[in-house]
């Protein structure tokens, strides 16, 4: 277990803590996010990833860990909008029943619609990566996307 975590560790530190720092924009909070999104991947049952790749699974524990931190700073008066960059993620964690929502859609898409809007969103990789990453050409990879922004949409119309 131990030497299977340590491969996990290894593998995807610098993509998390990437990932993070977009969010944050602060290098002692995203290095402080990152060991935690790592924590608590190894102290929770793997079984909850629902089978998803582990970079989006640990991309999916950062981002949760990220929000929390923005409560709990917004609470103690500490928080400043200018930490979060994107304002699209600002209107999701404002409107906590659309994120529910968006989230929910995003649950239950099929494969490999969920892993690519996964990786595209929460990793930011680029379209080549995830045309790379499925031993698929980057069109693919674009395409594959935006039928999962599709149907996303979709499904957040119907509610």
């Amino acid at each position: 277990m131990e030497a299977e975590f340590e491969q996990l560790y290894n593998s995807y530190y610098m993509q998390v803590y990437s990932f993070v720092m977009t969010l944050a924009k602060n290098r002692d909070l995203s290095e402080e996010v990152t060991q935690k999104t790592f924590f608590k991947a190894m102290t929770t049952d793997k079984k909850h990833r629902r089978g998803s790749s582990e970079f989006t699974w640990l991309c999916a524990i950062a981002k949760n860990l990220m929000t929390d931190e923005f409560r709990a700073q917004k609470k103690t008066s500490e928080f400043s909008q200018d930490v979060i960059s994107d304002s699209s993620f600002e209107d999701a964690m404002i409107d906590e029943e659309s994120a529910f929502r968006i989230h929910q859609a995003l649950h239950n898409l099929d494969e490999p619609y969920k892993e690519v809007f996964g990786l595209r969103v929460f990793g930011e990789l680029s379209f080549k990566k995830i045309g790379l990453l499925f031993g698929k050409t980057e069109n693919w990879a674009r395409i594959t996307y935006h039928r999962a922004r599709l149907k996303i949409q979709e499904r957040m119309d119907e509610k």
